[in-house]
């Protein structure tokens, strides 16, 4: 690999001569830019207002220009013999604990190897060192034009630097998190876990940039001259409003995609109705089937014979009450007829005198 600045870290007493080799590259897709009427492509050109001319790269050069517009000129052998040690030199100025470096602060990473055999023992010396402490080492150091904060730390066998970012080019939060008061539940924080838990850990080498796959593939359709693969529909969403369901869907949606038993629905069904009692929410609908009650209504029920037996009983009990009762209404009923006649009698001598 190329590397990109060469020089010096600097331990205490200890110089070992690196190069600095960059760790990353991207992937991503580049465009140009044309003219869309005809294809052709748009450029840009380099040209000098003085002489309004266009001029190579080896004529370029940098400059800074001032408060009322003046360029100063800015050479690389200024910049090579800038009056701060860490112009060649990756300054170590303490050791940390990794946690304590901010994953905010950091920017591009770069491998340090060590620069001809002489290097071999002190860099070795410094990474077994930096292994057996658990520890990162926090450097200052010069690159492209200004000086930068780096983090070195032990990547297989080779030392690995993070450019970090200065305390005071970290913007504070403020108006980010969320304004209204919300309180989270104990419930819903087991779920949340249960979900963490179900998903698991993933090897980071299995995944892929699945968008610059379906841009080739676009790429490559459009230069066959054949229609571009369809976009697939969406993933159903919308508003979540209930959170709690939302998790325990996809606890459960994570189990099946992994091939573990989720239990039966009934049992889902009872866990569900329990939780919505909780929560005060309605319970759903469940496909579970409602206890035998028939048999117990069979087993209470008389059977035909006896209910034939107690009617006849209380019919013939009626009837031998009535029978008692009747001569009692006879002889009421007598004695009031042998009372009415004087009385008629009596009213009708009233009328004739």
């Amino acid at each position: 690999m190329r590397s990109i600045w060469n020089g010096a870290i600097s331990f205490g007493l200890v110089s070992i001569p690196i190069k600095l080799v960059n760790a990353t590259e991207s992937h991503t897709i580049s465009f140009r830019q044309i003219h869309t009427e005809d294809g052709g492509r748009i450029r840009y050109r380099k040209v000098c207002e003085l002489e309004d001319r266009e001029v190579a790269q080896s004529e370029i050069g940098k400059g800074y220009q001032d408060a009322d517009g003046t360029i100063i000129p800015i050479t690389d052998d200024d910049l090579a013999h800038l009056p701060i040690p860490t112009a060649r030199t990756i300054d170590i100025v303490a050791f940390v604990p990794a946690d304590r470096i901010d994953p905010l602060q950091m920017e591009n990473a770069y491998y340090l190897a060590a620069s001809g055999a002489p290097a071999a023992k002190p860099y070795t010396l410094l990474r077994e060192a930096l292994k057996r402490s658990r520890k990162v080492a926090i450097a200052k150091f010069a690159l492209r034009g200004r000086e930068r904060l780096g983090m070195l730390r032990v990547v297989d066998d080779v030392i690995a630097m993070h450019g970090l970012l200065w305390p005071d080019e970290i913007r504070a939060p403020q108006g980010v998190a969320p304004e209204a008061d919300v309180t989270v539940r104990d419930k819903e924080l087991d779920l949340a876990d249960a979900l963490m838990d179900t998903l698991g850990e993933v090897d980071l080498a299995d995944l892929h940039d699945e968008y610059r796959e379906a841009l080739e593939e676009v790429i490559a359709a459009k230069a066959a001259g054949e229609a571009p693969p369809e976009t697939p529909e969406p993933a159903p969403g919308g508003k979540v409003l209930d959170l709690m369901a939302a998790l325990e869907n996809s606890v459960r949606a994570a189990k099946e995609s992994r091939g573990e038993d989720v239990g039966r629905p009934e049992e889902a069904a009872e866990e569900e109705s329990a939780e919505a009692e909780v929560r005060h929410l309605p319970r759903r609908k469940t496909t579970r089937a409602a206890p035998e009650k028939r048999p117990a209504k069979k087993q209470a029920a008389p059977s035909a014979k006896k209910t034939a037996a107690k009617k006849t009983a209380s019919s013939t009990k009626k009837t031998a009450s009535k029978s008692a009762q009747q001569p009692k209404k006879t002889a009421a009923t007598t004695k009031s007829t042998t009372k009415k006649p004087p009385a008629k009698k009596a009213a009708a001598r009233k009328r004739t005198a």
